[in-house]
């Protein structure tokens, strides 16, 4: 990524910025350069991580003219409930990172927009906290520990807050080799040892309060759930009320597997070019998603999401909702609550124009007619 303005010096407040791409070189100045490098490194490579952005290069919207589109409505219903965007919070852990209102000002945030918040379990405040701060109910996303017994623990937490969907992440079972927060990390003058102790896993998240209270004894390491199956998913279905979606799908395979073990949704993610370096952007793996599917549960869609052009595309292609990640966090480091504020109203703004152009007034008249693929 290049942490340079594109043209001048870093703008000095939020509403300076012109797109959401004017954020992220303010957080780099802002955050402690370990702590930006957990949030901006992919893996190996980082094939992936630029590939989600590559991705929309190799799609072309086929706008639609002489409709009036004086009035545009950008809202829709996810799993029963309306949101003004289509536009929803990716979980990201520890958002405290980038700034001490962590994620409590991405709540408020979200709640002048009313986005869909998901909230990740590496979150450093707790589901009920966020729920408050939101003023409505958020999704909880779930990181299955190796033993069942956490696993319900947070589930139980997750659904007492008053989330109607576990979102379980099923793309990290395994360790991750994020070379740029290594050679960032080297540039970190701080002693952080105090803050991140790794001595085991309960040290490693005792800032990550929606584990306060879980027995979490006999889990080591990162406290990946390589031992996650479909028995595991179907074991939460046994536990919960909370609808169930899987974040981390991206083959149709798996689509079919999720609609036959009776998932209420899909994310089609890579963990943002984090889960593993497949070199495959999210972009690409939804149509075979949306057509295993076959309209029988919502699908939506995260990675490499910059602006409201991509989120057309994505959704024109059969996508329910698009998430954004960096982009907030950028928002966050730079200027707290105000900056995620921003970043939202840009992706808003940007996307409202974007259905103008292709000559829709809401996002139910998108369809697949107003994307091609380049050759």
């Amino acid at each position: 990524m290049i942490w340079s303005p594109a043209g001048g010096e870093p703008i000095k407040a939020p509403n300076e910025a012109i797109n959401v791409f004017d954020f992220e070189p303010v957080a780099f100045q802002n955050v402690p350069p370990a702590h930006f490098g957990y949030m901006a490194s992919g893996l190996d490579d980082e094939v992936t991580l630029r590939a989600n952005r590559e991705g929309f290069l190799k799609l072309q919207l086929r706008p639609r003219r002489l409709r009036d589109v004086s009035k545009v409505d950008t809202s829709t219903e996810i799993l029963g409930t309306s949101y003004d965007s289509p536009i929803f919070i990716c979980p990201t852990g520890g958002n405290q990172f980038f700034h001490p209102d962590g994620e409590v000002a991405v709540a408020k945030a979200a709640r002048a927009g009313n986005h869909l918040q998901i909230l990740s379990t590496s979150a450093n405040y707790s589901v009920e906290d966020v729920t408050k701060a939101r003023g409505a109910p958020i999704w909880f996303q779930l990181y299955a520990s190796p033993r069942w017994e956490v696993a319900q623990a947070l589930i139980k937490k997750a659904e007492g807050a008053g989330c109607p969907v576990l979102m379980v992440t099923v793309d990290r079972v395994a360790g991750r080799n994020q070379e740029t927060l290594f050679r960032l990390t080297r540039r970190d003058t701080r002693d952080c040892a105090s803050c991140h102790d790794r001595s085991s896993f309960a040290s490693r998240v005792v800032r990550r309060h929606n584990y306060d209270g879980i027995d979490l004894s006999g889990v080591t390491g990162s406290g990946e759930a390589a031992n996650l199956t479909w028995d595991t998913i179907r074991r939460m279905r046994d536990v919960t009320r909370m609808k169930i979606m899987l974040k981390g799908i991206v083959t149709a395979e798996d689509a079919e597997l999720a609609v036959q073990n009776g998932i209420d949704g899909i994310l089609v993610s890579n963990h943002g070019g984090r889960g593993e370096d497949n070199g495959r952007a999210t972009i690409d793996a939804l149509p075979e998603i949306i057509a295993a599917v076959n309209g029988r549960l919502p699908v939506l869609v995260d990675g490499g999401f910059r602006r409201g052009t991509d989120v057309i595309k994505a959704l024109a292609m059969g996508a329910k909702a698009v998430g954004v990640g960096r982009p907030y966090l950028w928002g966050l480091g730079a200027f707290g609550e105000e900056g995620v504020a921003r970043v939202l109203e840009l992706l808003r703004t940007e996307t409202r124009v974007a259905m103008q152009q292709c000559g829709v007034r809401t996002i139910s008249e998108l369809n697949p007619n107003f994307v091609r693929r380049a050759t």
